[in-house]
């Protein structure tokens, strides 16, 4: 996360199916609170504002179409969707247990919670409009445990704020003290002085707690506070549902957990596209829980990238929902912003930050289609793409939810990544990657099919492919994307074929819009580790048009040759189906086998060479300019020379060859005027000049240069060791001189890294309080509140020198601590993170690009490129250190931190 965003990420940590906050329980409230004292009650039936909406459907599925869990959402979407939400009722012998009410979760287990200010939900002033009066009587009637500048952030941003933290045997009893006081149960019942009617127990129903709770929201007369215990995440705090048994025998529970109904197996189950994320995304691979008391309330809001949602009712008093169909998001979307136009205006993303209501009642006067579902205890609620939902509980109860992704939602994907880079907002997760690994298993299956082979896959792929497949059109309008952005780009831009590897273990986003880069990037010499998208490629830098280059995963022509595929053209379908071919050539008519480079076993594979002009360690080679071209754009290793001229089999004479008249430029680095002869573009040659260039390369390098540039220390054709871009390196033809070269650097490299390690030592400078709570103490660390520490390392400012750095942890309120690093000389300069790793690596980024910009400009003696893997951001703030964590673990004599 960029520091940029905490304010705003403080007051909106939830993803998905509502907002919560809390507040310390043994707080002593006004008299305004309701959690205050026993309070009177305040209920009157006959100001009741209960929306008069109609139900969403209700499902109810036999055994059988229960065993498959996509399928039967498949089976019921064209009569859901156009609700927006609709509920699921299990068949009557699906009864999971529930593990969190076991006696040591049921007791032991804590979960923090927010404080939530219902009658603020849809009536409230703007921050900016707010009198000073009014927000100190809010500060004074809400003693909470955040402190006085958590306070300032919230008068300048609404939000839910932090609370306490309670066992389930806690909240359940805060539960049903507000419920019974609120709504004056308590009293009808034990009452001395009531007779009659009045002295049995008043039912409610939930028609009755629907009514109370839009009137707090639409006509607020008092202040009404709830805790709700939202997002826990139960990687950490554990899941409701069994998880496989890890003995031989099978019991009740293993049939449970295995289950497609199970949330922790939804998201990957085949047929679910996240089945391709390789991370545990919290939240949306990851169920959440939620733990309610009566009136907690999620807002109104959209899943992340527009993904189904399930939510599961484990246990308590029934979850009401309101659903809107996707196809009127919009249309809420105007709606809540011509009803409440200050806040909108204030904060122009109010709908991203979930902490606003509007009435079900006022968006059916605009037009907008509104649906209840009122989901009780063991059933499920499934929400759709794109379709905004919002609700509350009826009291105490406890759900789970999580995200999951059929095929039919790719359309719907992309439009929320578009949507996403107009708004500059962030992305969870990589959705170029999951179409196109759909893609490919999808071609993989029809491969299989027309060869009449046992399918090793799920054969439901097959039924959406073909030329009117919901696949087959998403790839399509992708490819059609892309086709037209390449297009809108200078004709002399040059491009490489990306790394396969560009961005399995680092995030590529745009630097303007956050746009995933997994399929195409721009970029530019002088910003060698920086990117954009290429609808931002432009705005990269005032640089040269020669300087600037275009990374892609596959040509136009082979994403043109996967749609053929999709829609079932048997010479398309065996050019990508085989399982050894990571890229197809653009006439489809060859492939190369990937090879790893051999490594000259003499040489320290992680020396750095820097100073001569090194070609990326994995050659590119496109079919050429002629027809009769048999080169492959796979990706070729260049270990020894014959690695480069590459391993030519399983040939594929699919088709009569194409004529192409686009070929790809080998050398990454765009040559200055100066070195523009010697080191020869490919993209002004044709035919076989590839393989020219290549014998020119391979007779510059002795075979411990090449071994020296291995491949975990390259980026795309750069020295992660470069003192300087090679692109402002003239060639040296000499093999001889480049060998003297090498060991001198390397000796001075060596001298360095030396240095480095000696002066890497932390030094302590204010060990600060341990804090309990969520974030303040993992498996990793405990991490004090006002930690200072000091280390030397290069300056972000003047990487020929090294300074000291200040390590901190702050008070981040709802995110915990905050880690900041910052130069001790100029304190201004400073990074911070919610993780001490991402802190660090935010230093290593802003060093790598001033080390850059310095080379470019042609400047001596500076430190090589820092790999994210050269320092360890724990390390950095001392959290390695042992007398640093002896002493920490001395400011907790009573083990409240138990990680």
């Amino acid at each position: 996360m960029e520091e940029t965003c905490f304010a705003a990420e403080s007051q909106q940590i939830e993803v998905h199916s509502s907002n919560n906050n809390q507040r310390s329980d043994d707080t002593v409230e006004c008299s305004g609170s309701p959690l205050s004292q026993k309070i009177a009650p305040r209920w009157d039936p006959e100001e009741a504002c209960r929306p008069v909406i109609d139900d969403a459907p209700v499902f109810y599925p036999t055994v059988e179409e229960f065993e498959d869990t996509v399928g039967y959402i498949a089976k019921i979407w064209p009569q859901a969707e156009s609700y927006g939400i609709c509920r699921i009722v299990p068949p009557r012998s699906w009864i999971p247990p529930c593990l969190l009410r076991e006696k040591h979760m049921w007791e032991n287990a804590k979960f923090s919670t927010r404080v939530q200010q219902v009658d603020l939900l849809q009536n409230r002033e703007s921050m900016k409009k707010k009198t000073r009066g009014r927000k100190r009587k809010r500060r004074r009637h809400s003693k909470r445990r955040g402190e006085a500048n958590a306070a300032s952030e919230t008068d300048e941003k609404f939000g839910f704020q932090s609370g306490s933290d309670f066992t389930f045997t806690e909240f359940q009893r805060h539960a049903l003290t507000f419920k019974d006081s609120y709504f004056g149960t308590h009293e009808r019942k034990e009452g001395p002085n009531s007779g009659g009617t009045n002295n049995k127990r008043w039912e409610l129903s939930v028609e009755d707690i629907e009514g109370e709770y839009w009137r707090i929201v639409e006509q607020p007369t008092d202040e009404v506070e709830v805790d709700y215990g939202a997002d826990l995440e139960t990687g950490v705090f554990g899941s409701g549902f069994p998880k496989a048994s890890s003995i031989g025998t099978k019991s009740d529970s293993d049939i449970y957990a295995m289950s497609g109904w199970n949330l922790n197996n939804l998201p990957r189950l085949p047929g679910s596209v996240l089945c391709f994320e390789e991370s545990d995304i919290s939240g949306v691979l990851v169920p959440w829980l939620y733990v309610g008391m009566c009136f907690s309330s999620f807002c109104w809001h959209v899943e992340d990238h527009h993904l189904y949602s399930l939510n599961y009712l484990h246990f308590g008093d029934p979850k009401v929902w309101y659903g809107v169909p996707g196809s009127r998001a919009t249309s809420l979307e105007q709606t809540m912003r011509k009803h409440l136009p200050d806040l909108f205006e204030e904060q122009p993303d109010l709908l991203n930050e979930l902490v606003t209501q509007l009435s079900p009642s006022v968006l059916k006067s605009e037009g907008v289609p509104v649906h209840r579902v009122v989901q009780h205890s063991g059933e499920f609620v499934l929400t759709f793409p794109r379709a905004y939902h919002a609700g509350f509980n009826c009291g105490f109860n406890c759900a789970e939810a999580v995200n999951v992704a059929p095929v039919d939602w790719l359309q719907h994907g992309q439009t929320a990544v578009e949507l996403y880079s107009k708004q500059c907002r962030k992305t969870s997760l990589s959705h170029d990657k999951l179409l196109l690994q759909s893609a490919l298993e999808a071609v993989q299956v029809l491969g299989e099919i027309s060869l009449g082979k046992k399918l090793t896959s799920n054969q439901n792929w097959q039924k959406v492919c073909g030329k009117d497949g919901v696949l087959t059109k998403a790839v399509k309008r992708r490819v059609d994307m892309e086709e037209e952005r390449l297009d809108r780009l200078p004709i002399c831009w040059k491009s490489q074929k990306m790394e396969r590897d560009f961005d399995s273990n680092t995030e590529r986003e745009c630097f303007s819009c956050f746009y995933d880069l997994h399929l195409s990037a721009a970029s530019c010499n002088c910003s060698p580790d920086r990117f954009s998208c290429l609808k931002h490629a432009r705005h990269f830098c005032s640089c040269e048009k020669t300087q600037r280059y275009i990374l892609l995963r596959y040509t136009v022509e082979e994403l043109n040759m996967l749609v053929k595929a999709l829609e079932g053209e048997l010479a398309a379908i065996h050019a990508w189906a085989s399982k050894d071919s990571e890229v197809v050539s653009i006439d489809c008519t060859s492939r190369f086998a990937v090879k790893k480079p051999k490594l000259d076993q003499a040489c320290d594979p992680m020396e750095i060479v820097p100073d001569y002009p090194v070609v990326e360690n994995k050659v590119n080679r496109i079919g050429s300019c002629s027809s009769s071209s048999h080169d492959s754009s796979a990706v070729v290793q260049s270990g020894s020379q014959d690695d480069q001229t590459g391993d030519q089999s399983l040939v594929v004479n699919a088709e009569p060859k194409m004529e192409h008249d686009c070929s790809f430029d080998l050398n990454l680095n765009c040559t200055s005027d100066e070195n523009e002869s010697k080191i020869i573009d490919v993209s002004d040659v044709c035919d076989n000049k590839a393989s020219t260039i290549e014998e020119d390369i391979s007779t510059s390098m002795s075979n411990q240069e090449k071994a020296s540039t291995s491949e975990s220390n390259k980026l795309f054709g750069v020295d992660l060791g470069l003192s300087r871009p090679v692109s402002n390196i003239a060639p040296i033809s000499s093999s001889e001189t480049e060998t003297t070269d090498t060991s001198a650097v390397n000796a001075s490299m060596r001298q360095q890294s030396n240095q480095l390690r000696r002066l890497s030592l932390v030094e302590p400078l204010n060990f600060g309080s341990v804090m309990t709570g969520k974030y303040w103490c993992t498996k990793h660390a405990m991490y004090p509140k006002g930690f200072r520490s000091r280390i030397k390392f290069f300056s972000v400012l003047d990487p020929t020198k090294l300074c000291s750095y200040i390590s901190e942890v702050l008070d981040a309120g709802l995110l915990g601590p905050l880690f900041k690093v910052s130069l001790e000389e100029c304190p201004g300069e400073s990074f911070a993170n919610v993780s001490a790793d991402k802190c660090w690596e935010m230093v290593l980024n802003k060093l790598n690009s001033e080390i850059s910009r310095r080379s470019s400009l042609g400047e001596r003696g500076l430190p090589p490129l820092q790999s994210l893997q050269s320092i360890n951001g724990f390390a950095m703030f001392g959290f390695l250190s042992q007398p640093i964590v002896e002493a920490i673990e001395d400011l907790d004599p009573n083990h409240q931190c138990t990680e």
